[in-house]
Order: structure tokens, then sequence, then C-alpha cells
């Protein structure tokens, strides 16, 4: 199960890092919806932030105690919905992903029945940790198919399907 969990986490984080790289400079920045209450959190480099973000988070399986690494912080979490002052980086944001890619393999490669099990408590609701696992996964695949769809729509292509990771080993 292990395995299979690595795999398919692993392939979804690949598909992030594609859409990531596949951005073209001009659409770092580009409004992706005209609702003026969506300032930042239209453009192409947020919803990357926002879902890497979100990613460490449920890694975590708990906001208590939960810090993103530097230079991010944990405004994404603020309920008035605050926007980094500049937006990151790609290398900001790949730098991010690559740590998210190690936190998934460790917590992955450390679960136990027990981890698996245990109740983990956000606003939203209370999920098991493996359930929070999955739920994760098709949260950073929604939006890999979102910014997929938004690269074919803007530039007439998009990465290829990830079936199985690339970097599993530790």
């Amino acid at each position: 199960m292990k395995t299979a969990l690595l795999q398919q986490f692993g392939a979804t984080i690949d598909m992030l890092e594609n859409v990531l790289h596949a951005c073209p400079d001009h659409l770092w920045r580009v409004r992706l919806w005209d609702d003026p209450k969506l300032p930042q959190s239209a453009e192409f480099w947020y919803i990357l932030y926002h879902t890497l973000f979100w990613l460490d988070l449920y890694l975590s399986g708990s906001v208590e105690g939960f810090m993103p690494p530097a230079p991010f912080t944990l405004d994404e979490l603020d309920p008035a919905g605050l926007i980094p002052e500049k937006p990151y980086t790609k290398d900001e944001l790949q730098t991010y992903l690559e740590h998210n890619r190690t936190k998934c393999r460790l917590t992955i490669e450390a679960l136990t029945d027990e981890k698996a099990n245990q109740k983990c408590s956000f606003p939203w609701g209370e999920i098991t940790f493996a359930g929070l696992l999955l739920d994760n996964m098709r949260h950073v695949q929604e939006h890999v198919a979102q910014l997929n769809m938004i690269l074919g729509q803007q530039s007439g292509w998009s990465p290829k399907w990830v079936t199985n990771a690339k970097k599993t080993a530790v």
C-alpha cells in the first residue's frame, strides 16, 4: 500500500512540477478570471503557491505547530484571504515543491496503521490521517487539472499525464 501511495502521490507532485515548468513567463502574472474579488488569487503563480501551501499543511496533519519554510508564511490560513505582497518566483515555488516531495515521501514511508487511523481536526471537519492523505492528493490533482486547462487554453499545449512518480526513493 505504501508503494502505491508513494507512486500515485509522487506522480501527482510530478504533474504539479510539470505545470510549474510549462508556464510561460508571460502567463505567470496574468489574471485568469475577471472577478474583482479575486485579485492575485486569480493568477497562475498564486494557484501554484496555494496548492503547495495546503499540500505542506495537510502532510503535517494539523495546523498546530505547522510552519512552512521561508520565505513562505501562514498568511494562507488567514480568514481574510491575505495574498503575499509580491508573487513568488518559479525558483521559490520549485524549492517549495521539492520540500513537499521529500516531506510526502518521508510521511508515507513512516506511515503506521496507528498514524493512518489518527483523527485530524481542521476548521472544515475531522478526518483520519489516511483520508487526509487521499484528500490532499485529490486537492493537488484538482489544481493540476485547472492549471493544465489554463495552459492548454492560453498556449495550446499542456504537460502529459504522469502514471508513476519519477522520484520515489529517499
